[in-house]
């Protein structure tokens, strides 16, 4: 009787996961494809942060995840500084939670360091030690303007580049944007001082990547080290990644990506229905990854924004759609929503995303102008594909 010789099998190979797959997922972590049953801080330490160059943006995103959301829930949780505005992530401003601020920014305290060199030439001559301790006394006697803090640093150095000044203090310093700005149905200038000044509590020391990463994998997965070093703005994550494997689950893309994420994280079906949802400019979902065809298609790329301005998109299907802008009525004028499609709309979708509309502008109307009546619009088709 012939005997088979033993052969070592080797390492399964990793199962790849579909660019649908990959959107399901992360819709589902993003709760955009149902609504969660969750407060608006719980969802903000789940999204590890909202997106917030501009001060409507948080709210938009919130009320496209949570059921029965409020603008006056997140706006009460600005006014308590249970939140805060704070550059942190990719160098630009979000809205998170206190806690987070205090251990986000510190974390994130390299790609500052690297943005600050951009301007070296410009602060030739300065103390940057000494630019520091200037800001911090200055902004903690009283929040001030960016305008303020600049002519103050013009001060003491006249000779240096005054916009460069003030961004090194940005860097240097964790500053926050304090109240009224931010606050639903309230106006402020940007005035800052530092977060441990607003929040009555120092900021811990630089904490280990790990625990955030986790995080984001929760959030954002399943995902590559190039994806989360884009959502971040760091470098250098490959070793954290390894480090964490033994904990960590792994697939392919369709490219052959190495995709890491947590073991019980959700990973619905590919065909699981994905709602119609109105998302603000630069919300997280289309930023949080170095391939974002999971939610963008290839042929929409740089579609939904023009160089540093982003418009608002409308999801179908899993997929950015269309884009879309909202025009306050003025003169007793209704509200107005417009909706501009990127591919052709089937009836279907078009009534879905007039309810959705509907169902958005029903809250936000509301809450802006008291309920004044709205109109939803559909411009004309943008043929992409022809």
């Amino acid at each position: 009787m012939a005997v088979k010789k033993k052969t070592s099998a080797g390492p399964r190979p990793a199962a790849v996961l579909s660019t649908r797959a990959l959107g399901r997922a992360t819709l589902e972590r993003q709760l955009l494809l149902r609504r969660a049953a969750m407060s608006a801080k719980d969802a903000v330490v789940h999204l590890v942060g909202l997106q917030a160059q501009n001060t409507k943006p948080p709210y938009y995103q919130l009320l496209a995840r949570l059921e029965g959301f409020e603008p006056a829930e997140l706006a009460g949780l600005m006014e308590s500084r249970e939140v805060v505005r704070i550059v942190t992530l990719r160098s630009t401003i979000h809205t998170h939670t206190a806690d987070d601020a205090l251990t986000l920014r510190p974390l994130v305290q390299e790609a500052r360091d690297r943005e600050l060199k951009t301007f070296r030439k410009g602060l030739a001559g300065v103390d940057l030690d000494r630019l520091r301790d200037i800001s911090r006394a200055y902004v903690e006697e009283a929040p001030r303007t960016p305008k303020e803090i600049r002519e103050t640093l013009l001060a003491e150095w006249p000779d240096a580049d005054p916009q460069a000044l003030s961004t090194a203090a940005r860097c240097l310093l964790p500053l926050v944007q304090v109240t009224p700005r931010g606050v639903w149905g309230k106006s402020g200038q940007v005035a800052l001082t530092t977060a441990e000044h607003w929040l009555g509590r120092p900021s811990g020391p630089v904490p280990a990547p790990d625990a955030t990463v986790l995080r984001y994998l929760g959030a954002f997965g399943p995902a590559s080290v190039k994806d989360l070093q884009m959502w971040a703005g760091l470098t250098r994550m490959q070793e954290v990644f390894e480090r964490l494997r033994p904990r960590l689950i792994t697939f392919r893309d369709e490219n052959g990506v190495e995709l890491f994420d947590l073991p019980d994280a959700p990973r619905p079906d590919e065909d699981t229905p994905a709602p119609p949802r109105f998302l603000p400019e630069f919300d997280n979902v289309l930023l949080g990854h170095a391939d974002r065809t999971r939610v963008i298609p290839p042929r929409f790329k740089g579609r939904n924004g023009m160089g540093n301005q982003s418009y608002g998109t409308v999801l179908a299907d899993g997929f950015l759609a269309a884009i879309w802008r909202l025009d306050a009525g003025r003169g007793g004028a209704p509200t107005t929503v417009t909706v501009q499609e990127l591919r052709r709309l089937g009836t279907d979708e078009r009534d879905a995303v007039t309810d959705e509309a509907a169902a958005m502008l029903a809250v936000m109307t509301k809450a802006t102008t008291g309920g004044t009546g709205y109109d939803i619009r559909f411009d004309s088709f943008i043929d992409f594909d022809g």
